[in-house]
């Protein structure tokens, strides 16, 4: 199929929220991702089973996948709503065009166990967090190596979802995440200052917000690339 990364999935999802009604999301999704895991096993998806976004079942397991948009603009968030009404609307709105592109999405897990939340939910109402996904991915870091985050217990439920992916190094390189890694990939790069989950994950001023911006922009950007290089090979090969 074609495949455009920086199609806005916001244009065919109905008025909807596009992780859940955008077919050319959901299309994405099952392209990139079916491929091999780390070990060789086909992590394949299915479209068709009723009740799920994108299944995977094999002899690794039985797993509901749910798309999730992953790089948050804050224009709504009330706790910094003096600071967005200083960006200019075209900013902010060229923010929600790159944010809704493939670059800014990516799959989780997303059925609950024992009625609790998702990775999606979780990384969205922690407070140290704010549904970022450079914290995000440090937390997913931290439990590959087995320390605690901010997210340690919702990601240990989800545990046999990451041994999919064996490491850290397997989970970064299986969804095209490099960009968000240091240049020795041993840490995160992270989009504002950062001390431990100690540091307020909002920005705390226009500056501090147009930093963010262009750190996430830059990220998607070139998530996009990695992806298309990624189908290209495939189509290629």
């Amino acid at each position: 199929m074609a495949f455009d990364p920086t199609f806005d999935f916001r244009t065919d999802a109905g008025g909807g929220d596009p992780d859940a009604t955008s077919p050319t999301l959901r299309a994405y999704h099952k392209l990139l991702w079916s491929k091999p895991l780390p070990g060789g096993d086909l992590f394949e998806l299915n479209d068709t089973e009723p009740g799920a976004y994108l299944l995977h079942q094999s002899r690794r397991g039985k797993f509901f996948l749910a798309s999730d948009s992953a790089m948050p603009t804050f224009r709504k968030y009330q706790r910094i709503g003096h600071i967005m009404s200083l960006i200019p609307e075209s900013e902010r709105e060229e923010f929600g065009t790159v944010t809704y592109q493939m670059g800014g999405m990516i799959l989780f897990p997303g059925n609950r166990i024992d009625r609790k939340q998702t990775i999606n939910g979780a990384r969205g109402f922690n407070p140290k967090i704010a549904d970022r996904l450079d914290l995000t991915v440090e937390c997913i870091r931290l439990h590959y190596l087995g320390e605690t985050s901010p997210l340690a217990e919702t990601l240990y439920r989800y545990r046999d979802f990451f041994a999919l992916f064996e490491n850290f190094r397997g989970y970064i390189d299986f969804f095209l995440l490099q960009d968000l890694l240091s240049e020795n990939r041993s840490t995160v790069r992270l989009f504002l200052p950062f001390d431990d989950f100690r540091t307020p994950p909002l920005p705390a001023s226009v500056e501090a917000y147009r930093d963010y911006r262009e750190n996430a922009i830059r990220f998607v950007k070139a998530r996009n690339r990695r992806m298309a290089e990624s189908v290209a090979g495939r189509v290629g090969s």
